[in-house]
Parts: C-alpha cells; structure tokens; sequence
C-alpha cells in the first residue's frame, strides 16, 4: 500500500459528517449482553456512594436524638439500636461496593479490549481486502496514529457511556434526597453546576480545533520519525543528521505546544469543575445557617448535603467532560474514515468476530480457481498525479509463456504491472481472464490464481520461515513446497550461512538479510503458493547475473509450463522469452521475439546494447 496526496479541503468537506451517537449505538450492540452487565455493574458502582451519604446523615440524627434523649433523662436503647442500625447499612454498602468494584472492573476490561480489538480489525481488514486499490491518503506511519492514538480515543468514549448510566443514578437519587430536605437549597446549589455543563457546551468547538490539531501535530512527528528510519543509510551518506534531529524538535515543539493547548483547556475544565464543590458547600453553610437556628435544617441533612455535593459536582463536571469527549471521539471517528477513504461510515464499527478467547480460526482454504489459460489486456491505462504513467497498453498472455517486459527507466514497467494487478488504481482499460472481465483485480489477482514479487519487497520483523510461508505452515505437504520453493529461488546455499537457518528473524523490514537475499527470499515467498501467473518485477535487479541464470533455469526445469509476466532488462530472461513487450515513454510500442525486436526497433537495440548481463 502506498500513500497519496491529501485530498483538498473541497474533498474533505464533501465527505457527509459523522453521526457520533449512531456510531456508539452501533458499537456497543457488538456485544450488548457484556455491555448491559458493565452498565449494572458501574450503575451500582456509582449509585451506592448515595446511599453511603443518607447512612451518614442518619447516623447523625440518630446520634442528635440519642443525646437529646440522655439529656432529658429518657430511654436510649432504641435511639442507640437505630444508630447502629445505620453504621451497619453503612458497612454493609461499603463492603459490597468493593464487590461491585471487582466485578465491574473485570467486565469492563472484557469489554475495553473487544470494542478496542473490533475496531482495529475493521480498519486493517478494509485496507486489505475491500475492493479495489487500498492506497492510503498518508503515509504508513501516519495511518499508525489512526490505529493507536483514535481507536484508543473511541475506546475511552466506551468507558464515558459506561459511567454515564451510574452517574446519571446518582444525580437523580441525590437530588431526589436533598430536594427532600430542602429544594431552595438544592437549587441554588446546583445552578453553577448546570452553568458549568452550558460553558462546556459553548466550549465544544475549540475543545474540538484543539484535539484536531494535536492529533495532526502527533501524526506529523510519526510520519517524519518513520520516514527516517526508513532512510537512516541516505541520512547518514548525505551529512544530514543534524539537520534532521532540528526538524525534528522543530516538530516536537509545535505538537508540544498543541498538545499543552487541548491538555490546559481539559484540565481547566476538570478544575472549575472540581473547585464547584468548594463553592457547592459554601452556598449550603450560608443558606442553612439560619435553617440550623430556626430547626429547619438538621445536622444529618448539613452531613447528608456536605456528602452528596462533592460526587454530585463530579456528576456534573462528568456531563461537561462527556460532551468534550463526544466532540473528540467526532475527530476520532473522521480521521478513521479519512484513512478508509471511500469506505461505508459505519466500517469501522461492523461487527466480526475478534477471537480473543479460544484458539484461533484455521486459515480459510482458497477458493478454486479456474486455471489460467488467456490473460488478455484491452487499452489498460494508469496515470499518477504528475501525469506520467501508462496509456493504453494491450497484449494478451497465453498458458505457458514466459512474456518480458522491457524498457528504459520510467518508462512505465512497474506502473503496468501494479495497474494490472489492482495495486494502484486504473483510469481506462479492461482486463479478461479467460474471457472473463475482472472487476475488482486487487482481490482476483491472489493465489492460487497470481503471485506477485515487487522491485522493493516487503519483509516482516519475523523467522525466514514464516515470510515464506506466510501463516500457512499447516497445510499439507508444507515441508515439501517450501523446500522446492526455496531451491528454485536461490536460496538454499544462504540457509547455511544463517544463524538458525529457517528461524532466523530477519529483523525489521529484512535488515539483517543482503538485498539479494531479502530479493530471493520474497520470490520464493511466491513460489510456494503454486500459482498459475506469476508477476516478477525487476528481481534481477538485486541479484547477480550468475545468480538470475540459476534462478531462471530452475524455474523453467521444475515448473515447465509456467505462465510468467516478467519485468526485466538483463539478457539472461531476454533471451528466455518467448515474447517481449517493449515501452517507452508510458506506451507500449512494440512485441515480438527477442530477433524479431532487435531487428526493426532501434529502442530495443539499444536497450540490448546497453546491457552486458552482468550485476
């Protein structure tokens, strides 16, 4: 997957806005069972506290009426019973509030990791296997911001609806209780705080700009950090470190100060919210300090008040904080969207299993594939963004032949390939496999029916075996296939020079392999899957003639019969083909022979004479 520019602004805002809430609905009705328990769970969580606070209050007025009784000489057992009464309500709340807590706290971990786990596999599984060309809109290190930091974000959204149903108990229960008491009080005391959840209301469109340009910030020094691992040797060749390490700060300091912008205007919130409750019991002592004289207000409703405010004025600012998540979990949601391009708004919250539990699924068998017995490609045309490309091109390939593609550099040899294979997008053309149109290449052109070994293989930070194998080590005759497919590329003489041989890590990106090895190691990645076509691209470009030789004669001893699309330039797969088409400037100009093209086209003669056959 390769990355392109980013869309204009006109693009983006064509793009329909995404419904937070249906998202969330959609979401939470993955598992709606496990997502009913952790609404109980944290619902009772939540609610026991108030009833912590009317045990307290009691036990004052129990206390209160115990010493009036002593006082004026009466009987206290019964006030003294109703005081340990209390104390044992209390207790006993207190006590299953941390059972509560337990249980709530494993079922919310259940539920974190399988929402968090749904949506990542919705976002990979899209860039992978939907229709069509997965070409990301930005860099790979970039669309991994989108995987860590916003999935991460969407998943603490799950845990603000989670408290959201015990919060709201509380609030309802609290201010059923102290509305009983008093509701003057009740009122004045929560008019800031319902004037905190308006200001935070108003706040929402820079709570939003904030955590926007923090998250590009943060995606700017991912993508800068990643593409200089990526090119460390032309970093260190060119002098440039220092140079790198100031752009580098430079980066550091501008998402700094994004971040200390969306991290003081939360944590400002978080602040007035908290200080309410300072000014929540101020209100109390001053507006029941003549309720005390007259007998209006007792010292358990003051206690029941003074217990209530401080989880109530959390309650609110919650409701502040919720509505500041929801416009963040809204950004979270558009830059998913944005890195799935032209996907449904709802894939990244389908449902799939996860399988996060039980033994893993065994790998799908491949579908039967009719075997190939014509390739034909009508007008196929590919243009990038600079309008270079390919235009136009038509050939056919039939069973069996071992067709070279040949040209000057940026002459559009691997632009037809990809094109071809539904690696990059196509803007004309039609490919026919067997007279049957494909629509959609990118998902057709796959074992068993193609394989496909790139200029610039992709290796994995794992064991040589399983780049080979590729996860698919369990089928039959595994051992077998592997051992021919590493025979034909070449690559049986370097297992003795490895380490572990098969189970050497290759470490990242194939770091620890040569570039000839990382080159056989991807083409016999392809050989072991047995497919009608194979596509090479320019694999003879990390190997040695000697080498190439060996490996084009192998292929042709032990899989006689092999339909090959090859891009090449070296003689030794020239003088193998039984048909070479020729580019130049983005447009297929000839085909024929090897002596066929070597004696009308002058651009052929010369490609031939350019090339000794030697690395």
């Amino acid at each position: 997957m390769t990355s392109v520019p980013a869309p204009t602004p006109e693009g983006a805002a064509a793009r329909p806005a995404v419904p937070t809430l249906a998202l969330m609905r959609r979401l939470f009705a993955y598992r709606p069972g496990l997502f009913a328990l952790n609404l109980a769970l944290w619902g009772a969580f939540h609610t026991l506290p108030a009833l912590f606070s009317f045990a307290v209050g009691r036990i004052f007025d129990r206390l209160n009426a115990f010493e009036t009784l002593r006082v004026g000489g009466q009987s206290t057992q019964g006030a003294l019973t109703a005081v340990w009464i209390m104390v044992g309500v209390f207790a006993a709340a207190r006590l299953s509030r941390f059972a509560v807590f337990l249980a709530a706290f494993r079922a919310f971990i259940r539920i974190w990791y399988t929402l968090d786990a749904l949506l990542r596999r919705n976002l990979l599984g899209y860039l992978l296997l939907a229709p069509g060309s997965r070409r990301l809109p930005d860099t790979p290190a970039e669309a991994i911001s989108r995987f860590r930091d916003d999935v991460e974000d969407v998943a603490g959204y799950t845990e603000v609806w989670i408290d959201s149903a015990g919060f709201v108990l509380y609030t309802v229960v609290a201010l059923t209780l102290m509305v009983r008491v008093d509701p003057v009080i009740t009122l004045v005391v929560c008019a800031p705080l319902l004037l905190m959840v308006v200001v935070v209301q108003r706040l929402s469109p820079t709570i939003r700009r904030y955590r926007r340009r923090m998250r590009e910030a943060t995606a700017r020094v991912t993508d800068f950090v990643g593409e200089t691992f990526a090119a460390v040797s032309a970093v260190k060749l060119s002098g440039n470190e220092d140079h790198m390490v100031r752009h580098l700060e430079r980066l550091g300091e501008t998402r700094r100060r994004a971040a200390l912008r969306d991290v003081l205007l939360t944590e400002l919130i978080k602040g007035v919210n908290s200080n309410m409750i300072a000014v929540a019991t101020g209100l109390v002592l001053l507006l029941g300090a003549s309720r005390f004289r007259t007998g209006g207000l007792s010292i358990g409703d003051f206690v029941l008040f003074a217990a209530l405010l401080p989880r109530l004025t959390g309650s609110m600012g919650f409701f502040g904080d919720m509505i500041a998540r929801h416009r963040r979990t809204g950004v979270s949601f558009e830059r998913m969207n944005r890195l799935l391009q032209d996907a449904p708004i709802t894939q990244p919250v389908e449902h799939h299993d996860v399988h996060l539990q039980g033994d893993l699924p065994p790998i799908p068998p491949a579908a039967a594939a009719v075997p190939l017995a014509r390739l034909d490609v009508t007008d196929l045309s590919a243009v990038h963004p600079n309008g270079r490309g390919l235009h136009g091109a038509s050939f056919s390939v039939t069973r069996g032949e071992f067709v070279v593609v040949t040209g000057r550099i940026g002459s559009g040899k691997t632009t037809l390939l990809r094109a071809l294979l539904g690696l990059i997008p196509r803007t004309d053309g039609e490919v026919r496999w067997n007279d049957m149109p494909v629509t959609d290449p990118a998902s057709f052109f796959v074992p068993p029916r193609s394989a496909y070994t790139a200029q610039l293989p992709q290796l994995f930070s794992e064991s040589l075996r399983e780049n080979v194998l590729m996860g698919h080590d369990t089928d039959p005759g595994t051992a077998a296939r592997l051992d021919r497919a590493l025979h034909l590329a070449v690559m049986t003489p370097d297992l003795t020079q490895l380490g572990q041989g098969l189970d050497t890590p290759v470490g990242a990106r194939g770091v620890k392999l040569s570039g000839g090895q990382v080159q056989r190691a991807a083409v016999a990645r392809m050989l072991s899957r047995d497919a009608d076509l194979l596509v090479f691209d320019d694999v003879s470009s990390a190997l040695d003639a000697a080498t190439e030789a060996q490996l084009w004669a192998g292929l042709f001893a032990e899989r006689h019969g092999t339909t090959c699309l090859v891009v090449s330039h070296r003689r030794a797969a020239l003088l193998r083909a039984d048909r070479i088409l020729l580019l130049e400037d983005g447009r297929l100009t000839d085909s024929g022979t090897l002596p066929e093209l070597l004696e009308r086209s002058a651009e052929m003669r010369e490609l031939w004479a350019e090339d000794t056959g030697q690395a």
